[in-house]
């Protein structure tokens, strides 16, 4: 009989090895280092949403957790984040300080609609 832990971890160890050559070759990615991937967030940790900065917290701590179980192919995560005050203008400015100064691989669960349809 097929058990529930090893059918999820061959679907696990199946989407590993899916991921792990584009992994490999990330280095030629923003953001992407032989020892690091820069991630950049935006949280509403003060403000009229700063009930919601849990989940930017919850975020970075999940990062740390996959950093201390040795990173992604080796790679640290290196988690950015910074407070928008769930404010549009306050997120743009943030996302493209994000981009262009701390050249991160990419941007990671940003809050709210009015926000990310700010910074699409």
């Amino acid at each position: 009989m097929l058990h529930r832990r090893t059918l999820l971890s061959g679907a696990a160890l199946g989407a590993a090895g899916l991921a792990a050559p584009r992994i490999l070759h990330a280095a030629d990615t923003t953001g992407v280092t032989a020892t690091e991937i820069r991630i950049g967030n935006t949280c509403a940790y003060s403000g009229p949403a700063s009930a919601y900065g849990v989940i930017g917290r919850s975020e970075a701590a999940f990062f740390r957790m996959v950093n201390d179980q040795g990173g992604i192919a080796g790679r640290k995560i290196n988690f950015i984040t910074y407070d928008d005050g769930y404010s549009p203008p306050k997120t743009v400015e943030q996302a493209r300080r994000l981009i262009e100064q701390d050249q991160v691989a990419l941007l990671f669960q940003t809050l709210g609609t009015p926000c990310n349809s700010a910074i699409v």
